[in-house]
């Protein structure tokens, strides 16, 4: 086995705390958040009190201040706890660091303290009905009125969407350009003009609620602008590097458990007088699969490493999500198939896993904008070389 090195003696004691956490409050109830496709604002500030909230935000905003390993082992734990719900890493690991990197100290001071509380919930509001990884041709406008802004749109795909009390909307400030017309603007969803829409409901993924955001005529200060005006799409392709990252923090961890739960069912399951585990095709697909694991943990950890010294570029970020979501894929396919007929069936593990999986190569940019990232890095290189 080889050793995790970047970890230490605290960041481990703190993974018992978020195991502990997860037994309590988060497992006990997940089968009721499934059905009911969101959950309730108490698991938000439970998980406030506990400090497992915003962990990274600095102490003068109300957070710990802590280094992104304590927000890795939250999102490895829940992964391997198979909770996809609440997406506390959204609210903590993708959507705190666009305030407490690009927002006016006014706006951190009004935002983050209240993030770290649990007091609001928020979201991304990125994708759109008419495509979701092309944010440089989104349709959602912004128009400047004195000191105010008109936003117009729809908003599709939006995890949290229906609990989030504040959306980092992308608009057009200048519809007639491309990348270069975006901006991020914080929009509280409690002004006129904003509608919610249904709840989308999704192959897996059940607990997140998911929903169409509506704007209309809705009007929000100038003040509200996090970051440069049209500078917006630069700030989202710099901060996607992290989300990239987790993703594939969580596709390895929900790999890694399905693969455990796989063995310890073929030790027990009998079979023509043997276990499971007796067959060879059985040992040979829990090695193959292993033996992967294993390499992309490797380079995960050193990823998280070059992450935490600030040299995580983008394309790194994008090899890391697009080798590790198709792996996911291709292990929770495995280990489902190991289990046979009772790994169809919702009450296991695994096929809640399964289903879960598919989200992965979508999220965050699909496998296939990972491909282009990476390829027009290459051909850049060479071209310069």
């Amino acid at each position: 086995m080889i050793p995790r090195s970047i970890l230490s003696d605290d960041h481990e004691i703190f993974r018992d705390a978020v195991r502990r956490f997860i037994a309590e409050e988060i497992t006990p109830n997940y089968a009721a958040w499934e059905k009911a496709g969101i959950v309730p604002r108490e698991a938000w500030l439970k998980a406030a009190a506990s400090g497992f909230l915003c962990m990274t935000i600095p102490q003068e905003y109300g957070g710990a201040g802590a280094d992104f390993l304590y927000s890795a082992i939250m999102i490895e734990e829940m992964a391997r706890a198979g909770a996809t719900a609440p997406a506390y890493y959204l609210h903590s690991d993708i959507v705190a660091p666009y305030i407490l990197h690009h927002g006016t100290e006014e706006q951190r001071q009004r935002w983050l303290p209240k993030m770290v509380a649990g007091e609001i919930v928020t979201a991304l509001g990125m994708s759109e009905p008419s495509g979701g990884s092309d944010v440089q041709n989104i349709k959602t406008t912004a128009r400047r009125e004195g000191d105010e802004y008109v936003i117009d749109g729809q908003k599709v795909f939006i995890t949290n969407g229906h609990s989030a009390d504040l959306v980092v909307l992308a608009c057009k400030t200048d519809p007639t350009a491309r990348g270069r017309g975006v901006s991020l603007i914080l929009v509280e969803t409690d002004r006129p003009g904003f509608q919610r829409g249904r709840m989308l409901e999704k192959i897996g993924c059940k607990g997140q609620d998911t929903a169409e955001l509506f704007f209309s005529g809705l009007r929000v200060p100038v003040s509200n602008l996090l970051g440069e005006e049209n500078r917006g799409f630069y700030v989202l392709m710099k901060e996607l590097a992290q989300e990239r990252l987790i993703q594939s923090i969580r596709a390895v961890a929900s790999s890694e458990a399905a693969l455990e739960w796989t063995r310890d069912y073929a030790r027990e399951r009998k079979m023509f007088g043997q276990t499971l585990a007796d067959f060879q095709n059985t040992q040979f697909k829990l090695a193959e699969m292993k033996a992967e694991l294993t390499m992309q943990r490797v380079f995960l950890d050193r990823c998280i490493e070059l992450h935490l010294e600030g040299r995580l570029d983008s394309v790194d970020a994008a090899m890391s999500k697009l080798v590790s979501t198709e792996m996911q894929g291709r292990v929770m396919d495995q280990c489902l198939q190991l289990f046979g007929g009772w790994g169809y069936m919702w009450e296991y593990p695994i096929a809640r896993a399964f289903a879960d999986a598919r989200m992965s190569r979508i999220g965050g940019g699909s496998v296939e904008v990972m491909k282009q990232i990476i390829g027009k890095d290459m051909l850049g290189s060479r071209k310069s070389g």
